[in-house]
């Protein structure tokens, strides 16, 4: 009995829980990296040049099933440390997710592209400023309404409908979500401006693990309310 109780109690203890989430993050980080590389790779390469926009919104496709994949293993890390296998949940949350994410991820994609193709040419348009605040608005709207959609999209089975009013509703239902992830995002835009891509990819599963901990209150109110 003293020999279970002390296994049990090193298991449960700070330095095994501290390495087991170091470890898991890792294997996650790997995963997200291996899942979107066929459009990082590209992006990374991409000069930031205007005329590329449209290329860096398609180098972005795999990454929406790659981050509901990170979303899944991570929320769905089993509480006992003994027990790794955030493999085998990110794979799971990648097969159960692919199809209802994509349906979420490309037409945000497309219209975000269009925004910020406005916007960087704004200059030739003739139109008054305030329509590039406006637009600017629009796009800040659709990037924080995506992150409430992969995050329902990745931890719940709705219709695509379903999701997109849901995601909506928790933008002004959750107001302290909604700033969270708005600070998420600008923390993330700062470091690709500052670095690159592919420094911002190798913290992918951090922005992801920070996306949860904001999120957590639209998960319990999705879940109480909205599920049996």
């Amino acid at each position: 009995m003293s020999n279970i109780a002390g296994v049990r109690e090193f298991g449960e203890g700070p330095l095994s829980r501290a390495a087991a989430t170091v470890y898991t993050m890792l294997v996650v980080e790997i995963l997200l990296l291996v899942t979107a590389a066929p459009g990082l790779v590209v992006l990374v390469l991409l000069d930031r040049d205007v005329s590329n926009l449209p290329l860096v919104a398609a180098c972005a496709l795999p990454l929406g099933p790659a981050l509901s994949a990170a979303v899944y293993a991570l929320h769905h890390r089993r509480a006992d440390v003994a027990d790794l296998r955030p493999a085998a949940a990110f794979w799971r949350g990648y097969r159960l997710n692919a199809v209802g994410v994509l349906k979420v991820w490309v037409p945000a994609l497309v219209w975000l592209a269009i925004v910020a193709v406005g916007l960087a040419n704004f200059r030739a348009t003739g139109l008054p400023g305030w329509w590039a605040v406006l637009l600017a608005l629009v796009g800040a709207g659709a990037s924080l309404w995506t992150t409430n959609a992969l995050v329902i999209t990745s931890l719940f089975a709705f219709r695509g409908r379903d999701v997109a009013r849901l995601a909506g509703h928790f933008l002004t239902r959750t107001p302290g979500v909604t700033l969270a992830n708005a600070c998420l995002l600008i923390v993330a835009g700062g470091v690709v401006w500052v670095s690159s891509e592919a420094v911002a990819a190798l913290l992918g599963s951090v922005f992801v693990a920070m996306l949860l901990r904001n999120s957590r209150p639209l998960f319990d109110a999705v879940r109480r309310e909205f599920t049996a």
